[in-house]
């Protein structure tokens, strides 16, 4: 294993610019350029128009901070492929999320094996899979459970999991359907007791790349992080309190979506509802994250809920 200090000029590798890639590349390439180091992205070819430009606004700023962007179908991409891709870098970050489907994340997890990469972040921006483990009714969950199994079996490549719990926005998805602001309808998942931790892409961005930075090298390790860690009672409660509304209150009880989910098995949204209504697993202290052990603030629910009302 190559070992390197992140300051000495490293090469990072981050995939997928999307809601978490961008926050990530955000903070990520100035501090890898302060280190004389360079900054690569991955994203699908369908990022860049006929003649090559990136469609994105937020791409184009990050190449003009210093990313260099390569075009590459990484669902489509064999093992093979991906290795070659990835054989030059010193650290992959992962940021692609579930979006290019089914067994991408163990062949992106294969791959960076086999490329011989000194230090890997897979893409386990989510719940605590070591507690989740199979059978939470949703697929993918148990692929990230196969990818820790993965990562704990060689002693090649270092990794660093980043457990964050739920994007906060995504409390806040209509389709989620646990907070619908223009609705005025908040649903419990589980019980009103049941609890969840939740942090913004913004702080996951800026945690990873202090993570990332940090001395002593974080290697080999599970670390938490949190915006906020509360139950779905107390989550009502901010929202009224912060909206000045009065919202339809209603609790989804598991059985009733485990219910649900056998009459509508292919339904990716219940699925989440049904997996976050089980409780374990989809929190922890606010005690036990990183931020709070590093004196790092971080934005909980109620700030967030100000910038968008």
């Amino acid at each position: 294993m190559k070992e390197r200090d992140v300051k000495t000029g490293e090469k990072v590798l981050v995939l997928g610019a999307g809601q978490l890639g961008a926050a990530v590349l955000t903070w990520l390439i100035p501090a890898v350029n302060q280190r004389n180091g360079a900054v690569s992205v991955i994203v699908s070819p369908d990022s860049r128009d006929q003649q090559g430009n990136l469609k994105s606004d937020i791409h184009q700023k990050l190449t003009d901070a210093g990313a260099k962007f390569i075009s590459v179908d990484v669902a489509a991409s064999t093992i093979d492929a991906l290795k070659n891709h990835f054989a030059d870098f010193d650290t992959v970050i992962n940021c692609m999320g579930f979006v290019a489907g089914a067994g991408t994340q163990i062949k992106i997890t294969r791959a960076v094996l086999e490329a011989g990469v000194s230090r890997y972040f897979p893409w386990q921006f989510g719940v605590n899979y070591d507690v989740v483990g199979k059978g939470s009714g949703q697929p993918v969950w148990d692929e990230q459970y196969d990818v820790r199994t993965l990562l704990r079996e060689q002693n090649m490549t270092e990794w660093v999991i980043v457990s964050t719990g739920m994007f906060t926005s995504f409390l806040f998805e209509p389709a989620f359907d646990v907070v619908n602001l223009s609705k005025k309808t908040i649903n419990a998942l589980g019980s009103w007791e049941t609890q969840v931790t939740v942090t913004s892409p913004a702080d996951i961005g800026r945690l990873t790349t202090e993570i990332y930075l940090h001395q002593p090298r974080v290697a080999n390790e599970v670390v938490f992080v949190a915006g906020e860690t509360t139950s779905y009672g107390k989550l009502a409660e901010t929202v009224e309190r912060i909206t000045k509304q009065t919202f339809a209150k209603n609790v989804l009880t598991l059985p009733a979506l485990l219910a649900a989910l056998d009459l509508h098995p292919d339904d990716q949204m219940l699925r989440y509802r049904a997996a976050f209504a089980r409780g374990d697993g989809m929190w922890w202290p606010m005690s036990n994250t990183w931020n709070v052990q590093n004196n790092m603030p971080t934005q909980n629910i109620e700030s967030w809920l100000k910038t968008i009302i």
